[in-house]
């Protein structure tokens, strides 16, 4: 299986969602069996590390963010099982640049896959404060805790 996270600029809310979901799929023994990686819509933060306050929270929370930003590319789309966004503008631009149907079946909210988070985005926490960041850990944590759950149940049935 392998997943795509994506947000706006890949330095916020998409990376974080790579960190947590490879973090948990570790503790859960699936690393050699799910790739994981992130990018954003746009290119402005190509090349860079992570947004300095979402480095800083997530160390709290025991991760450690070591992604590098990049813009995704059409060849994501025939490569990745799963595009997962943060919010409706991820989702609509995506279903832009999708090509086929099976394109398009692929792209994903992450919030479907939220159950203690009754919310249908990730905000970004970009131009806010520090509860901004603790929110997005929050719900990420939820959404790729479910999300590995899914992918766990999946895995099963095909061996």
């Amino acid at each position: 299986m392998k997943l795509l996270f994506i947000c706006l600029g890949n330095i916020c809310r998409s990376p974080m969602a790579e960190t947590i979901m490879r973090h948990i799929t570790e503790k859960a023994n699936l690393a050699d069996k799910i790739e994981i990686d992130s990018a954003g819509l746009i290119g402005y933060h190509e090349g860079e590390t992570s947004d300095s306050r979402m480095i800083s929270h997530a160390k709290r929370r025991g991760y450690i963010i070591t992604h590098i930003s990049r813009k995704i590319r059409r060849s994501d789309f025939e490569y990745f099982d799963k595009i997962l966004c943060m919010d409706d503008q991820n989702f609509d631009k995506l279903i832009d640049l999708s090509e086929t149907k099976e394109e398009t079946d692929k792209i994903e909210r992450i919030t479907d896959y939220c159950t203690q988070h009754v919310i249908d985005h990730v905000p970004d926490p970009y131009y806010g404060g520090a509860q901004g960041f603790e929110n997005v850990i929050d719900i990420l944590e939820d959404a790729c805790s479910n999300l590995l759950n899914t992918i766990n149940e999946d895995l099963k049935k095909e061996e």
